[in-house]
């Protein structure tokens, strides 16, 4: 099938989907940290969001979800900006941006950060409770309404028991397939490898008979983080911290098995030696038969196959042989650094807005990220034209019942820990190191990184 253009949906209808706004009860509203706004409140924020680091379709639909903003709270100033820093992957950077414009004393007010991080967002950053800020009743309103946030999804910003996050974008780990290559090597495109052993033949085939990438496994880059890395060793049969977070078990057999499937793709030649950002590009060019890959860069790949005239699809995460797959979730919480209280307040209308009905039908038809407000599918006043139209995302919806978290390191030191084991995994993989001597001297020297229990 050739990927139809995206569906532009009618702003009367983006309007229609609009949640309602929320009311908090007189007792709880005295009782909260961030009091409702008056009309006549003029408030400036400054949102931050590695969105905008991103050109393309991230870029231009956040854009067009402030200006909606801005039309619905005029009294409510929002200044965009993304992370400083010089990474390729901007959702890099958002730490380290936040925490210099900390000791600075101009946070931004607003930010997105990962999953992965949250540990360091509550415990280091100082991410404001959102249960004080606004009322417990009424963050869990914002979950409800007609389209109810995802099960799955609804805790992925709780830290011991209260709310810091509300989940905004994610995805869970999407096999990427172009069809033409499958039938110029001979295969069948209407039955996509369902296992790892079915993939790295298919892999070796595409590369044998049509001289291109066979697949691209963007799980094992440093730049990609852990979260599919995580995935992957779940979905083996293994962890790669205990589920304590005391003890790190990347050095496992299920993990070592995990990168050495992947390592014998490189030798094979059926993997190409590739960047992160490189192996998105080639695929997105038509140069390469798979890839494992987050929604986020879904909008690249339907770009480049409308373009390059190639057939674009998408299935489940491959198994280890009949084990069940174990999705976890990329993506990112928003979160309130703001000190003041009308900031606070205002900090959270914006969140409010870019997790409802409205913000997720552009978010969904225009990057191609999950909406987590899963009911928006089935209506036909939300996404369930699009969704017929676009199957790209039903892998994503199929997973999403079954997700387990993306589990963030522990301490301080907890980008060390991540960034040393990924570094590892992407050695052993594209750079020949031997995989389980490079697993365990890594785990050995991220041990002495953990805080004291």
């Amino acid at each position: 099938m050739t990927i139809r253009p995206r569906l532009l949906i009618p702003l009367a209808l983006l309007m229609a989907t609009l949640t309602g706004c929320l009311s908090t009860t007189s007792s709880e509203q005295s009782s909260v940290a961030a009091p409702e706004l008056s009309a006549d409140q003029k408030v400036s924020i400054v949102f931050e969001s590695y969105n905008y680091g991103l050109a393309g379709p991230w870029t231009d639909t956040f854009d067009a979800l402030l200006a909606a903003f801005r039309s619905r709270h005029p009294n409510i100033s929002v200044t965009a900006q993304k992370p400083v820093g010089n990474s390729p992957n901007p959702a890099t950077d958002t730490v380290s941006s936040i925490r210099n414009q900390i000791t600075a004393g101009s946070p931004p007010d607003v930010a997105q950060l990962g999953f992965s991080d949250l540990d360091f967002t509550v415990n280091a950053l100082g991410a404001r409770p959102l249960d004080t800020l606004v009322g417990k009743d009424t963050v869990q309103a914002n979950f409800g309404g007609e389209h109810p946030f995802a099960p799955t999804a609804r805790t992925l910003g709780d830290w011991n028991g209260q709310t810091y996050g509300i989940p905004f974008v994610f995805s869970t780990p999407v096999l990427y397939y172009n069809a033409d290559l499958f039938r110029a090597a001979g295969l069948d495109p209407d039955t996509p490898p369902t296992t790892w052993a079915e993939a790295t033949r298919a892999a070796e085939t595409i590369r044998a008979r049509t001289g291109k990438g066979g697949a691209y496994l963007d799980c094992m880059t440093e730049s990609a983080k852990d979260w599919c890395f995580q995935s992957l060793v779940r979905s083996n049969g293994g962890r790669v911290i205990s589920e304590d977070r005391r003890s790190l078990t990347f050095a496992e057999p299920p993990a070592i098995a995990a990168v050495q499937m992947a390592r014998r793709m490189v030798d094979a030649g059926a993997t190409p030696r590739l960047t992160q950002k490189q192996g998105y590009e080639a695929f997105a060019r038509g140069d390469i038969g798979m890839i494992l890959e987050t929604s986020a860069i879904q909008g690249t790949f339907e770009k480049g196959a409308t373009g390059g005239g190639w057939d674009l699809r998408s299935t489940r995460m491959p198994t280890f042989g009949t084990t069940p797959t174990v999705p976890t979730n990329s993506g990112a919480s928003l979160f309130v650094f703001a000190s003041d209280p009308q900031k606070q307040r205002a900090a959270w209308e914006l969140i409010r807005f870019l997790t409802s009905a409205e913000a997720y039908i552009r978010i969904s038809t225009g990057i191609g990220y999950l909406p987590l407000r899963t009911g928006l599918v089935g209506d036909p006043a939300g996404l369930q034209r699009w969704a017929s139209e676009n199957p790209l995302i039903r892998p994503n919806l199929e997973q999403l019942a079954r997700m387990e978290p993306w589990v963030s390191m522990p301490g301080n030191d907890y980008l060390r820990i991540r960034d040393g084991m990924m570094a590892a995994v992407e050695a052993a993989v594209y750079q020949g190191a031997d995989p389980a001597s490079t697993l365990r001297a890594a785990q050995q020297r991220a041990t002495d990184l953990l805080p004291a229990s």
